[in-house]
């Protein structure tokens, strides 16, 4: 849904001012027959009202943060802007702002400093929720995939416990493989989190991988590759002093890195091998086209 026009936008933010403090018929008679509040028409008066109720802010009207924030939020979040998932790396800085937030920011209020913190901490928000849910269909759509494919016994690891420092645990005979699932939809881009307790079971366990999953967009597993353990160890931050540890990084993977399928797994392979997890294909990127065994 497109962010509302200016005066709804302001609207917006004078019925989250006065909603705490008394009821919705009350105000709405205060805008429609105070001189104060004849800038803007009963018609657009109502229209704030409802865009409030189908952005969810009226379940909330006495929160503390302040309401022109509330209302810059739900514009930007609810307005579907392609630009919000990406806005880490389209949005550096106040003077980088997308025209869409800073039209919204002038309506409220808002200088170019604090919009482009908003849209931080907003990104930061709904980039959390979308990790959590794309990572967890990610990781059943790997274990469903293994279990069908491999002569080995498959565990969902993750499912009961976090401080492994891996998801999937892949066993046959004297042979195994720990696997760290990071999930994505995004076609040109693979931005991997990783945990400290990730990287060092990463470096003391000899049968830890780092698989990478392209999903659809309807979730279903599109590709799937390994990023080599090298790769990960030279581009992991080092502790500057005993007083100071990182604790989580962030890892963007260029395109060429990530090697097709889980070669680890091939000797547990069914015959014939499922394209998606033999060394066949690859993992598309940027003007890179997708191998024909995956496509949908």
């Amino acid at each position: 849904m497109p962010a509302p026009p200016e005066p709804v936008l302001r609207a917006a933010v004078r019925w989250l001012e006065r909603l705490p403090a008394s009821g919705a018929a009350r105000i709405r008679t205060l805008f429609t027959a105070h001189s104060d509040f004849s800038d803007l028409t009963p018609t657009q008066y109502d229209a704030a009202y409802e865009w409030l109720a189908r952005t969810g802010l009226l379940d909330s009207v006495r929160s503390s943060t302040p309401a022109h924030h509330r209302v810059f939020d739900a514009a930007i979040g609810h307005s579907g802007a392609l630009w919000l998932a990406d806005a880490d790396l389209l949005v550096r800085g106040p003077d980088e702002l997308p025209d869409d937030a800073l039209r919204t920011a002038g309506a409220l209020g808002l200088s170019e400093a604090e919009a482009y913190a908003q849209i931080a901490a907003l990104w930061g928000k709904v980039d959390t929720s979308e990790r959590s849910r794309i990572g967890a269909a990610g990781e059943l759509a790997l274990v469903e995939l293994l279990t069908a494919s491999l002569d080995a016994r498959v565990e969902h690891v993750a499912a009961w416990a976090d401080g492994y420092g891996y998801d999937i645990s892949v066993h046959r005979r004297r042979a195994c493989a720990h696997l760290e699932a990071k999930s994505t939809t995004r076609r040109g881009r693979l931005t991997v989190y990783l945990s400290r307790n990730e990287y060092e079971t990463m470096l003391r366990d000899p049968a830890w991988e780092l698989v990478a999953l392209r999903l659809t967009p309807q979730l279903e597993l599109d590709a799937v590759a390994t990023v080599p353990k090298e790769w990960i160890a030279a581009q992991a931050p080092a502790d500057r002093s005993t007083r100071g540890r990182w604790e989580s990084c962030r890892l963007d993977v260029p395109p060429h890195v990530p090697v097709p399928g889980i070669p680890r797994l091939a000797p547990m392979l069914a015959d014939p091998a499922p394209p998606l997890l033999n060394s066949v294909g690859g993992w598309p990127g940027p003007g890179r086209p997708q191998p024909a065994a995956h496509r949908g």
